[in-house]
């Protein structure tokens, strides 16, 4: 089940949601509209599954920063979210995909108990300038069923991230999982 925007609004108030910052007004009638952070990191070159990630980091200028087709930047929301109650789905938007941007195709998920500022994966089709700030997508709020299992508690790799996340996939091939 989905929690409506005054769902989400009485969860932050009572402590069972946080989102930092929180502004009331970005809330919508089942979602809350995230924002773009303050940096990306542009990642170089070919991309190897065995091989971390070679990338630039680059901060938003407040005029603006162009985004090109076949480039594939990592950046991160602007809001951190938690909650041990709810599971969490972050989108991109019809706004920013109007605009030819697709963000955040493969990982929508934030796991009970994970505080996570998003790492999101930014790709255009054409050209076209973003904006640290700018709103960028939506996060729902998603009512768990069954006994809650904290993402902290387990030994994920990406339980304590706090920024922009290159894939750590390769710690699984090196490690000989399959």
């Amino acid at each position: 089940m989905i929690l409506t925007g005054p769902a989400i609004a009485a969860a932050v108030a009572a402590g069972e949601i946080t989102i930092d910052p929180f502004e009331p007004s970005r809330l919508s009638p089942n979602a809350y509209d995230w924002r773009l952070g303050c940096t990306l990191r542009v990642c170089d070159g070919d991309l190897d599954a065995a091989a971390p990630t070679g990338c630039t980091e680059v901060a938003l200028p407040a005029a603006g920063f162009v985004l090109q087709p076949g480039v594939l930047y990592l950046g991160v929301t602007h809001e951190t979210t938690s909650s041990e109650r709810f599971a969490q789905m972050l989108n991109g938007d019809r706004t920013a995909g109007s605009l030819g941007i697709w963000v955040h195709v493969s990982a929508p998920l934030g796991h009970q108990g994970h505080a996570i500022r998003w790492t999101l994966e930014i790709r255009a089709a054409r050209a076209v300038r973003v904006y640290p700030g700018m709103t960028f997508g939506k996060l729902v709020f998603i009512a768990a069923h069954g006994s809650p299992d904290s993402y902290q508690h387990q030994a994920a790799k990406y339980a304590a991230s706090d920024g922009i996340d290159v894939s750590r996939l390769y710690e699984e091939i090196r490690g000989g999982r399959p």
